[in-house]
């Protein structure tokens, strides 16, 4: 879009498309008519009264000579004198009139010019009557006509040398060149030649043109210097982005780190438990394994329990290594009251997650129809630090059972529906102190050496890429009953 044109565009008025000289030549053409016109119609009167006067005085000499001689009326030329003798009435006279020329001591009174001529009304000489006179000064009409000529040749000649001076000597100098000069340092800018897109301070005159141009240079200036700080301003956004960047490829890399070392953690925690578990039934199967090979032989309930007894084996071992194999994250719709599951049966066997002397129930209360679109393997690592975040709250010196529960509900929020899991366990709660920031690395509340403090935020930012977020609490019941829980949002 070209802005000198829109602005031409918007332009109103009788000249808006006229350049300046031609707005100029028509302005002082225009005044240089304006002011003819009203001289004329200036003088207009008093050249009248000049005719008129002339033209009386004339009439006065043609009444002096009839009173010496009455007939040279005869001898007079009527293009030039006009004489009518008559009463009053007869030559137009009002009654005002009539006793005016009575009682004037010179004994007429003037006529104004009508469309012959001016003249004078008086006693008739050669009679009682009256007589009028009017006369037509050819000579006095010329002149004043003469009079009109030099008044607009004079005007024409002024116009004329103001227009050649404004033309030759003042235009050119203060009103061309400094508005070609601003053209041309506008196109500069806009083919962003900053070399020519200053106006010279020689080209500049001192008036509110100059005033208009210094305004503009400094706006240049102005503009100029705030580009170059956004540059600069770029350049440096452009260098943070790519600190950013890095550091959130190290972020990235770092919670991956945390993960994994989450699951170490919990691998290295279940071994004893798993391993424990696993002596029973391989010492089964190698009862079993040693009286096939000595009898050759082993009866039906013999190898029913062996089947038995493998299936556990491969059971626990399957278990084992879904939760301390790292897959590509997969999101597909999985029910997760089957993930909770998983989480429960990884940790029932770690003896330290799950003391021997602690009396508990675990309560899956979980909607078996509930489908969320999830990674399963990383959302049973969320609960595997939930549930036992949640079991190592407990009191294992406390005579009444404890309960760990999980459950669910759904919600709107937002327009958002939301599948809300709840892992809530009957200890003594939350410390106020540490809910703000117990999502955190390396914040534990655990006295012992078995807290890492990785395993809620590990389970925070699992939860945080798949859309949803974790929000810990005391419960707060009427029964006076205590404990902490964790809401675990996903988005349905």
């Amino acid at each position: 879009m070209n802005p000198i044109g829109s602005s031409r565009s918007r332009a109103r008025g009788l000249f808006a498309g006229l350049k300046i000289r031609k707005k100029l030549i028509v302005l002082h053409t225009s005044f240089s008519l304006a002011l003819g016109t009203m001289l004329v119609i200036a003088l207009s009167p008093a050249m009248s009264k000049l005719i008129d006067g002339a033209e009386q005085d004339l009439a006065l000499l043609v009444l002096d000579e009839l009173g010496f001689h009455p007939d040279i009326a005869d001898q007079l030329d009527p293009e030039r004198v006009r004489i009518r003798r008559g009463t009053p009435e007869f030559l137009g006279l009002t009654p005002h009139e009539n006793d005016t020329l009575s009682a004037e001591e010179s004994g007429w009174i003037p006529l104004l010019g009508d469309g012959y001529g001016a003249g004078v009304i008086a006693q008739d000489p050669s009679s009682e009557g009256f007589i009028e006179i009017r006369t037509r000064s050819h000579r006095a009409r010329d002149k004043t006509r003469l009079i009109y000529a030099l008044l607009i040749g004079t005007l024409l000649a002024g116009y004329t040398l103001v227009a050649v001076a404004l033309e030759l000597f003042v235009l050119p100098q203060h009103v061309y060149s400094p508005i070609r000069a601003l053209l041309n340092a506008d196109d500069a800018v806009r083919s962003k030649d900053t070399i020519r897109e200053l106006v010279p301070n020689e080209l500049i005159p001192a008036d509110e043109l100059g005033e208009i141009m210094h305004s503009r240079n400094e706006t240049v200036r102005q503009l100029r210097a705030h580009q170059a700080e956004l540059a600069h301003a770029l350049e440096r956004l452009e260098t943070i982005a790519i600190d950013l960047h890095k550091k959130n490829l190290l972020l990235e890399t770092a919670r991956r780190n945390l993960e994994g070392a989450d699951r170490l953690a919990s691998l290295g925690m279940m071994s004893a438990g798993i391993a424990h578990e696993l002596n029973t039934p391989l010492a089964v199967v190698k009862g079993l394994v040693e009286k096939l090979d000595r009898d050759q032989s082993l009866s039906v309930p013999e190898l029913k329990l062996l089947t038995r007894v493998v299936g556990r084996i491969e059971k626990l071992s399957e278990g084992l290594l879904d939760f301390a194999r790292v897959r590509t994250p997969e999101t597909k719709p999985t029910m997760i009251r089957n993930v909770i599951g998983d989480a429960w049966n990884l940790l029932k066997f770690d003896r330290q997650s799950v003391p021997s002397t602690l009396s508990m129930t675990f309560v899956n209360d979980v909607d078996e129809s509930l489908e969320i679109a999830c990674d399963p393997d990383r959302m049973v690592q969320v609960f595997v630090n939930l549930i036992r975040n949640a079991v190592n709250a407990l009191d294992p010196s406390r005579e009444d059972p404890h309960e760990v529960r999980v459950w669910s509900r759904q919600e709107t929020r937002d327009g958002q529906r939301w599948a809300v899991l709840s892992v809530e366990d009957t200890g003594n709660g939350l410390d106020p102190d540490v809910i703000d920031t117990i999502l955190e690395p390396f914040v534990s509340t655990r006295l012992d050496a078995h807290g890492t403090g990785l395993g809620l935020a590990v389970s925070e930012g699992i939860v945080r890429e798949h859309g949803g977020l974790i929000v810990p609490s005391n419960k707060n019941t009427d029964d006076g009953s205590h404990g902490a829980v964790f809401e675990v949002f996903l988005p349905l």
